[in-house]
């Protein structure tokens, strides 16, 4: 179990980590930015984490825990999952610049990044197509995993929007996306 001091340096390398990820992307999260920003020493850091890869893990597990709060969760509701990702866009666009630029950019270019990427939007997938088959039990499965795939790509889109533009209305255009996804 790690001391106060530890806790207390572990959570200025994670901040430090999620404003860097935030506004420079990957390429721009170097343990030397880290550091600097966290106001320690290179020791310290690697005292805590073996590498910048393991630090950046720990922020993405975080906003993929962050969008997705009840990762287990059985018969939820569209809406119920549109709102969480309202909720989660609105209330943490540190972690929503995070979730969307790990996504792009370290999906695309890191290949464990691209797994980890993929295995998440694939279970958040599987998630919105089993409550878009509850609403409407006559759609094939595969029907179901096509408009979830629609779904998540539209949502993903406003997020994307907001975080650029944050007077858009990402919540209204986001529940005006459950019209498309009639009862």
């Amino acid at each position: 179990m790690r001391n106060r001091a530890g806790l207390a340096t572990e959570a200025k390398i994670l901040t430090a980590t999620r404003r860097l990820l935030s506004e420079r992307g990957l390429e721009g999260t170097t343990v030397k930015a880290i550091c600097d920003a966290a106001g320690i020493r290179a020791g310290s850091f690697y005292n805590l984490f073996p590498s910048k890869e393991d630090a950046i893990l720990s922020v993405v597990r975080e906003a993929i825990s962050a969008v997705d709060p009840h990762p287990e969760g059985d018969h939820e509701t569209v809406e119920e999952l549109v709102d969480a990702y309202v909720r989660f866009v609105e209330e943490e666009p540190v972690l929503a610049r995070v979730y969307l630029t790990v996504a792009v950019l370290g999906g695309l270019t890191d290949p464990e990044m691209n797994i980890r990427i993929l295995r998440h939007h694939q279970r958040r997938t599987e998630r919105f197509a089993a409550s878009i088959r509850n609403r409407r039990p006559e759609l094939s499965a595969e029907e179901a995993t096509e408009r979830a795939e629609a779904l998540l790509a539209a949502l993903n889109g406003y997020a994307l929007h907001r975080l650029l533009d944050p007077s858009f209305d990402f919540a209204g255009h986001a529940r005006r996306l459950l019209r498309y996804q009639p009862a």
